[in-house]
């Protein structure tokens, strides 16, 4: 069963906060029971510093029935906690205890009691509070906590007439106070109750934050993605994904529509070729079959038009015929041009030299159509390796172009040459017309292809387009509906030819 790359994420990050958290939370906990029962310790311990001194006097004089009285009434004290208090000799009797029952009876060195003292194997006075401080059971299951406290032989005690003891003697007893520790346990099970619910919410609040992050950051960037990817092996070279933000994601997304739009490129060049090839079959034997019996028309229809010049409406009617055989050996010849295409003689040349050859070509047309040319030259600008017969030809189908888009209202053409990127020069041509329709731009290198209805062959650009691939540069085009066309043409120089790769064309293309 395949399991998201996100689930994982999260099960793994939540994993680690779990950890982290937990651990922290038991770390805080001993820290907390450890505060707790040393406080309790202490005040244990100061409890039988103050049992010590009430009943000094007592001890010193002997007066036993106050003794019993002040330590069974400080071990009644249950409801602050004291459970027992009691006084054991130096042999372990328990000489006062505030429970009756007790009194006289010996404990086991090994017991709770006496434990701190002969298992340490130092003297009792020096040990610290919590070397004499152990907790144990009680019969009812409650935990208990014990602080001995030494009574150490003084001066007035061995000195004392009514029971004096031998100096030598370091220790006469000891005082063993038991504080019960229920309401430590309460307060540590209420601390592990807080903590732990406080350590649940703190994994579910990070999980949940770990989930919208790994949504937001992850999984919807990830989704685009292997959906682009489905629509671009079905064959939507047109898709894109939206870039969701700055970071590797929103890079791969960026490279990914980049990617796509370099595949339909290509896939629209590779359909141009194909296109092309077809096409340029067809022309070759269409023209081979259609250009003899034209030349034959053609020819008996102008030895016509010269035996009967007296008779008007038979050289009205020869001059229809003349003039569309003509009109059908220019398509021909355009299909010989598109077909089989001559190998660039390429040669060092002037671009500009070649623009200004160009412009006086078609100048006249230019002028009866009311066209306003403009030209502006870079001076100075590297020669081109290309073949200059060629490359006038595809600047002469872009000004006559130009002059077609433009229309009989008259306009302006702008022509300008300039250095390019990667070795190269551009001439680029403007004009005035109306522009290109959004839906024909993809379609006018196609060969046939034509907006000018029945006054356009569709080979033109076609034509243009070859001579700019076959000499390693590139035709594109640039258009606003309304606001005219930009057409460019880049030829690669001859710096840029030696150990440089050919310019890619432009998928644009423009209206013939």
């Amino acid at each position: 069963m395949r399991t998201r790359i996100g689930t994982r994420l999260i099960l793994g990050a939540g994993l680690a906060t779990a950890l982290v958290i937990g651990g922290m939370s038991v770390v805080i906990l001993r820290s907390h029971t450890a505060q707790l029962m040393a406080e309790r310790t202490r005040s244990a311990d100061q409890l039988s510093e103050t049992i010590k001194s009430a009943t000094h006097f007592d001890m010193l004089e002997n007066r036993r029935e106050n003794l019993h009285r002040q330590i069974r009434a400080v071990g009644g004290l249950h409801e602050q906690g004291i459970q027992k208090v009691r006084v054991f000799n130096k042999e372990g009797r328990i000489m006062f205890s505030s429970t009756r029952e007790e009194i006289g009876t010996s404990l086991d060195i090994r017991g709770e009691a006496c434990y701190a003292c002969h298992a340490e194997g130092r003297p009792l006075e020096r040990l610290g509070i919590q070397a004499r401080a152990r907790t144990f059971r009680a019969p009812d299951g409650t935990r208990v906590l014990g602080v001995i406290n030494p009574i150490p032989n003084e001066a007035s005690c061995s000195t004392a007439a009514c029971h004096a003891h031998s100096a030598k003697q370091s220790l006469l007893g000891v005082l063993d106070v038991n504080v019960s520790l229920t309401e430590v346990d309460q307060e540590i099970a209420h601390s592990r109750m807080v903590i732990t619910a406080s350590a649940i919410l703190a994994i579910l609040a990070g999980s949940l934050m770990l989930w919208w992050l790994n949504r937001r950051l992850v999984v919807r960037p990830v989704a685009a993605l292997v959906e682009g990817t489905r629509r671009v092996t079905e064959g939507d070279l047109d898709t894109t994904i939206p870039v969701s933000g700055r970071h590797e994601l929103g890079a791969l997304a960026k490279a990914f529509n980049h990617m796509t739009r370099n595949l339909a490129d290509t896939h629209r060049q590779l359909a141009q070729a194909d296109k092309l090839a077809s096409v340029g079959r067809l022309a070759a034997g269409v023209a081979h079959e259609i250009n003899n019996p034209l030349t034959g028309v053609l020819s008996y229809a102008s030895l016509l038009r010269k035996r009967m010049e007296h008779d008007v409406s038979a050289c009205e009617d020869l001059d229809v015929i003349v003039r569309e055989t003509v009109r059908c050996r220019g398509i021909i010849r355009g299909l010989l041009d598109f077909a089989r295409p001559a190998t660039p003689a390429r040669k060092p040349m002037e671009l500009n030299e070649v623009v200004r050859r160009s412009v006086s070509v078609v100048m006249t047309q230019l002028s009866l159509n009311q066209v306003d040319l403009s030209l502006d030259l870079a001076p100075d600008l590297p020669a081109v390796q290309a073949d200059a017969n060629q490359i006038q030809q595809v600047v002469v189908n872009l000004l006559l172009n130009a002059m077609d888009a433009i229309g009989t209202e008259g306009g302006s053409v702008r022509a300008t040459t300039r250095p390019g990127a990667l070795g190269s020069i551009e001439f680029t041509l403007e004009d005035s017309g109306p522009g290109i329709a959004p839906e024909d731009l993809p379609r006018i290198f196609e060969p046939f292809f034509t907006t000018k209805g029945n006054q356009g062959t569709g080979l033109g650009l076609a034509v243009s387009w070859g001579i700019a691939e076959a000499h390693g540069g590139s035709l594109r085009a640039e258009t606003i509906p309304g606001h005219g066309t930009r057409l460019i043409l880049r030829l690669p120089t001859s710096a840029g030819t030696e150990g440089a790769p050919p310019i890619p064309p432009h998928s644009s293309r423009r209206s013939v």
